[in-house]
């Protein structure tokens, strides 16, 4: 079998299994006869074994059988199938891909968003992370001339069709500044993060000095007090409230600007939202461009710092 086909049946196959949370052989084998890739037979319990093993091997999603509740099926690792993961990245685009493979007669009648990113900074990247070495880029801002970095790339995030590197830095504490503990780190030494967009890299070439990632990062656990791809530290952690009117309280509900959104007051044309995190320039960038639909209720700094930005852009159309 091509391996087009078998990755449409793995991709059915695991959408199935998710949609369902638990279900039975007899019930997957139902709905697998009903699709276009069966041409009506049954999957037999060795192709489906297979299948099995070989989502495991490429996605990392293992599919169990609860042989106390009826012998289903179910995934194991349900978090790797969460929002942000790498999983369900992989699978929304494998099956987009799919459909719209299919359906080539209507390319011009499908528009996509097209990502800014380099392949070759990519597969670098990539290759040191894997290598766990560090990398030398030449990084040019939107002001001011290009510079040279060091670092040791911790992780890849992709944001608003762009892709950033999380980049690891080391130095000597200095002053009252206290060292930063942790194995591996030197004695004395402090360490902190940047992010660098793909875009404004000039140049990347990998050295030949080695890191050891800190074995208690996570990736996830990094970004969750954050909106997007901004990273302040001093910024600190609060909860803020968002008053949204007219259909944007539909938009929210549907697409909640942080995992810790939640629904905590509502009226006759509006509902306020409560979200946790550290709000940096991009999510404040991102209230602003809600416009007239939202008012943020607290904290008070934050409504006036919104506020002010209406004003400044209001004054600059005089």
């Amino acid at each position: 079998m091509k391996s087009k086909m078998l990755f449409r049946e793995y991709i059915w196959l695991v959408n199935t299994i998710w949609k369902a949370r638990k279900i039975s052989f007899a019930d997957i084998n139902r709905m697998w006869v009903r699709t276009a890739m069966s041409d009506g037979n049954e999957m037999a319990r060795s192709t489906f074994n297979r299948h099995k093993d070989a989502i495991e091997d490429i996605f990392g999603i293992i599919i169990k059988c609860d042989i106390n509740d009826d012998y289903k099926y179910y995934i194991q690792n349900s978090r790797a199938l969460h929002e942000d993961s790498v999983q369900k990245w992989m699978l929304s685009t494998l099956s987009v891909s799919n459909v719209i493979s299919e359906s080539m007669s209507l390319q011009d009648r499908i528009l996509l968003e097209s990502v800014n990113t380099d392949d070759d900074y990519f597969d670098l990247l990539i290759e040191a992370m894997k290598k766990g070495v560090r990398v030398s880029i030449v990084y040019r801002k939107y002001e001011g001339a290009p510079k040279t970095y060091l670092f040791a790339p911790y992780c890849i995030k992709l944001f608003k069709r762009r892709w950033y590197v999380l980049g690891q830095f080391e130095r000597k504490a200095e002053g009252d500044e206290r060292p930063t503990r942790r194995k591996g780190l030197p004695k004395g030494y402090i360490e902190y993060f940047r992010m660098f967009s793909f875009d404004r890299i000039q140049e990347i070439e990998l050295t030949d000095m080695k890191f050891e990632i800190d074995p208690e990062f996570s990736a996830e656990d990094y970004f969750q007090d954050y909106y997007g791809a901004m990273v302040i530290d001093r910024v600190k952690r609060e909860r803020v409230v968002i008053r949204s009117f007219g259909k944007e309280r539909f938009y929210l509900n549907d697409l909640p600007l942080h995992e810790t959104q939640t629904i905590v007051g509502r009226g006759d044309d509006y509902v306020d939202f409560s979200v946790t995190l550290r709000p940096t320039l991009d999510f404040c960038s991102h209230l602003l461009s809600r416009s007239s639909q939202i008012k943020v209720l607290q904290p008070q700094w934050l409504a006036d710092q919104i506020k002010q930005m209406h004003i400044d852009a209001v004054n600059r159309y005089k």
